[in-house]
C-alpha cells in the first residue's frame, strides 16, 4: 500500500511539472505574436536580478526560488573568490487570482523572514503603453539582539517596502522599468549609517536585452535618496544573464549587494561585488 501512495505521487508530481515546462515553453514559443490583445511580458522572470520586475504569477502557479549570493570578488583567493562564503534565501511563492501573488521566504542575510505581495494594476497593450504593478513586503531580522540593542523592542526588528513598478517592453529584444521605492527601517545602526534615515526613498531602473528565445542580458540599479554621504553603504546594482529551461529559469549575476530583500539591498549594499544566482522553478 505504501509503494502505490508513493507510486501514485510521483506520477501527479511528475505530470505536474511536464505541463509547467510546457505552459512556459509554449510561452517563448509564442514570443513572436503580435496579434494578441496585450503585449508580451516585458520580462519573462519575477525579477531583473534583485530588483522586482512587473511579471505577476499566473493563477494557480506555485513557486520555489532559491537565491544565493555569494562573498566578494575583492577577498581574492583567501575564500576562493568569495565562494566560501554565502547568503541564501529560499521563497515560496503562490497566485491565488490573476494578477495577485504571495509570497513568504526566510533569508541567511540578517536571518530575516519575510511576507510579500505583487498586484498587477494594468498590462501594455495597443491601447495602454506601459505595465504597472504593485509590490509590498514586510521583514522581521531576528539577528539582532539586546546584547547590541539593549532597548530593543519588538518593532524594531521589523521593515517594509512599498514599490510601483513600470515598465515597457519597447521591441523583441528590449524592455525596460522604473521603480520608485519607499523603504522604511524600524531601527538602523548608526555606526554604518551615521545619521538615522528611517523613512527612505528611493529610484531603481532596470532593463533587459534578448540575445535568443531563451536567454537576456539583464542589468538594473537604483539610487537611495535619503543615504549619507559618509554611510558605508552604496547604491546597488546588478547585472547578468537569463537562461531559460522550461519549467526553470537561471539567473547568473554579479552584485554589490548580498541581501535579495528590498530594504537588505537597497539600503545596506556594501560595494564589493560578488557572484550569485536565482533558480525559479514553476510547478
Amino acid at each position: 500500500m505504501y509503494y502505490k501512495k508513493l507510486i501514485s505521487l510521483l506520477i501527479i508530481l511528475i505530470t505536474t511539472s511536464l505541463y509547467s515546462q510546457d505552459d512556459l515553453l509554449e510561452e517563448l514559443e509564442n514570443d513572436d505574436n503580435t496579434t494578441s490583445t496585450f503585449i508580451l511580458p516585458a520580462f519573462k522572470t519575477l525579477k531583473i536580478g534583485n530588483l522586482q520586475s512587473t511579471k505577476v504569477a499566473n493563477k494557480g502557479d506555485f513557486y520555489l526560488i532559491v537565491s544565493h549570493r555569494f562573498g566578494p570578488l575583492s577577498e581574492g583567493f583567501d575564500t576562493f573568490l568569495g565562494l566560501d562564503n554565502a547568503n541564501t534565501k529560499i521563497e515560496l511563492l503562490y497566485s491565488l487570482w490573476n494578477g495577485v501573488q504571495f509570497s513568504i521566504s526566510r533569508e541567511s542575510f540578517d536571518r530575516t523572514f519575510a511576507a510579500t505581495s505583487k498586484v498587477r494594476i494594468t498590462q501594455q497593450s495597443q491601447k495602454f503603453p506601459i505595465n504597472l504593478t504593485g509590490y509590498a513586503g514586510i521583514y522581521r531580522n531576528t539577528l539582532i539582539n539586546t546584547q547590541v540593542f539593549p532597548e530593543l523592542k519588538d518593532a524594531d526588528r521589523y521593515s517594509y517596502s512599498l514599490q510601483l513598478l513600470a515598465s515597457k517592453r519597447f521591441s523583441k529584444e528590449f524592455s525596460f522599468q522604473i521603480a520608485p521605492t519607499f523603504i522604511r527601517e524600524n531601527l538602523q545602526d548608526l555606526r554604518n549609517t551615521v545619521e538615522a534615515n528611517h523613512n527612505q526613498f528611493a529610484l531603481g531602473f532596470g532593463g533587459r536585452y534578448k540575445i535568443s528565445k531563451r536567454v537576456s542580458l539583464n542589468a538594473e540599479y537604483v539610487h537611495n535618496f535619503n543615504r549619507h554621504e559618509n554611510s558605508r553603504f552604496a547604491n546597488p546594482y546588478t547585472f547578468g544573464v537569463d537562461i531559460e529551461t522550461g519549467g526553470h529559469v537561471f539567473q547568473l549575476l554579479f552584485s554589490n549587494a548580498q541581501s535579495t530583500n528590498e530594504p537588505g539591498f537597497i539600503s545596506k549594499a556594501e560595494g564589493d561585488i560578488a557572484f550569485g544566482f536565482n533558480i525559479v522553478r514553476v510547478f
